[in-house]
């Protein structure tokens, strides 16, 4: 028999987490991050859903739709039907899940939760008796907090065409290990590209923690989502001159660290009065020594806000405060926009499903289900409440009580949009 909400939780648990800090570190295609996704596989085959690979690293299991009550130890083969259907597109089955990979000491909930609901979810259908008339699918994407080759949701991008395999293949992480070869190295078979499976997809719905405290100011267990802020993230390159630390006057001194601190105070000082969001939260210096001016110093600029129009004026303010600033330390400043994504509005039909008296509000984090919906499938989102609001952090937390509610809705909805027959 599979297992159940907690003993799947029990087991997720320790894969991946720092002793140190109790945070966690599954990088994509790490051995933490494979091992989750080798669980996941065998959670699949333990309730006879069909698994399928892409070449992308992402994973889906298959509960295929049969002229009965389908055991949860045996997998039917799907009959051929397509049609279109209220709410969906395409074959129209209802795909479910979200990532296991984390941010660098990350959470515990940030993703896992979905694909842990989803499961779940699964087994409550079974156990009231119900029979899908359309296939699920429960997704397990890969590299969706873009910790490891710095675009956030890659797996989907690339199943969805939204980032190109060639662009992909540029990618590399911060020791130079390019995209292809780490997917090589953890037994993978790269090609990377469009996936066949998208085909099948009529609508996805994903459960998430929520990254705030929304839902604990409304007293609220469970939420729905209306829309995605827009966000984008930035490199800052500050160039100066090398010297010494001890030998340079500080008026002869060129220090782009200069350049950056007073940047970052900017941003900070920017998304304030604009009631936005700015951070800088890495950063690269070199030589990157104790005794020694910096010769360049690379930052990342996260920027999110309500309108695209918003972002776009904070990203200004801040790069021209940047560049009077280098001006004045005799630095240079070059702005690099790494990924800028739009605001996404989800699925207007799937929000009323999903509501019925539940909140429904607007999420500045970006998810697998914002790249969904920005290629054109209905998709939708249920939030479950965090009690410290905290979020990419090991104090990221959920109450058993509210992810069993979280699970419970999430299974009334897949009940709803799978019910009905292609």
């Amino acid at each position: 028999m599979p297992d159940d909400f907690e003993q799947m939780w029990t087991d997720l648990a320790p894969v991946g987490r720092s002793a140190a800090t109790t945070g966690y570190f599954r990088q994509p295609f790490g051995a933490a991050e494979r091992e989750c996704h080798a669980w996941f596989v065998e959670q699949c085959r333990l309730r006879g859903l069909r698994v399928e690979h892409d070449g992308n690293g992402n994973t889906v299991g298959w509960w295929e739709p049969v002229g009965g009550i389908v055991p949860r130890e045996r997998h039917h083969a799907e009959p051929e039907a397509r049609a279109d259907h209220v709410g969906l597109s395409g074959a129209g089955a209802v795909l479910t899940g979200s990532h296991l990979d984390s941010v660098l000491d990350g959470g515990a909930y940030d993703g896992p939760l979905g694909v842990v609901s989803a499961l779940a979810a699964i087994d409550v259908l079974r156990d009231r008796g119900f029979l899908p008339g359309r296939p699920v699918g429960v997704a397990a994407f890969a590299e969706e907090e873009g910790s490891r080759f710095g675009l956030a949701c890659l797996g989907s991008r690339l199943a969805v065409g939204v980032t190109g395999a060639e662009q992909a293949r540029g990618l590399a992480d911060r020791d130079g290990v390019r995209l292809e070869d780490a997917m090589a190295a953890a037994g993978l078979e790269p090609d990377l590209g469009r996936s066949g499976w998208l085909d099948r997809v009529g609508c996805y719905l994903e459960l998430h923690v929520e990254q705030g405290r929304d839902l604990v100011d409304r007293e609220q267990p469970v939420g729905v989502a209306s829309a995605i802020w827009p966000h984008g993230r930035y490199r800052f390159d500050f160039t100066g001159e090398a010297n010494h630390a001890g030998t340079t006057r500080m008026e002869d001194r060129h220090d782009p660290m200069l350049t950056y601190a007073m940047t970052a105070l900017a941003a900070n000082k920017q998304a304030r009065l604009a009631g936005q969001r700015a951070t800088f939260g890495r950063l690269d210096v070199t030589p990157n020594g104790t005794n020694a001016v910096p010769s360049r110093v690379t930052a990342w600029l996260d920027a999110r806000c309500e309108t695209e129009e918003v972002l776009a004026e904070l990203v200004a303010a801040i790069e021209r405060q940047a560049c009077d600033r280098a001006d004045r330390d005799g630095t240079a400043l070059t702005v690099t926009a790494e990924s800028v994504s739009s605001a996404v509005h989800f699925d207007g039909g799937l929000i009323e499903r999903l509501g019925r008296g539940r909140p429904v509000i607007p999420t500045a984090a970006g998810h697998d289900a914002g790249i969904l919906a920005t290629a054109g499938v209905p998709s939708a989102m249920l939030f479950v409440r965090n009690p410290t609001g905290v979020s990419h952090s090991p104090e990221e937390r959920a109450e058993a009580g509210d992810c069993h509610a979280g699970v419970q809705a999430l299974a009334d909805a897949l009940q709803d949009l799978a019910e009905e027959q292609p």
